[in-house]
């Protein structure tokens, strides 16, 4: 571990110990846990925004307009598809 120091206000002190103490966790565990889930939650949001500026860039090479209300049907197919080609060898 890298140990380094930070300056927090005395609220911020006072919320983080009655946490650790609630918890039965150490200080440094609750501070760390904190980090995880704001740096998780960052790449979440980033994940999104890929996600979002993907949308409607690419098309089905068959022609087929109604994918967003038939994937799951279309997914099974694939799947049958694949699962036939590996039968045959």
């Amino acid at each position: 571990m890298k140990r380094i120091q930070v300056q927090l206000t005395e609220e911020q002190e006072k919320r983080l110990r009655r946490r650790a103490n609630s918890s039965g966790r150490s200080l440094a565990s609750v501070i760390r846990d904190a980090i995880d889930r704001y740096v998780l939650e960052d790449d979440r949001e980033a994940r999104i925004h890929r996600a979002l500026a993907a949308m409607g860039r690419y098309s089905d090479p068959a022609g087929g307009t109604d994918i967003g209300t038939n994937h799951d049907r279309y997914l099974a197919d694939a799947y049958e598809q694949q699962a036939n080609r590996r039968r045959r060898r």
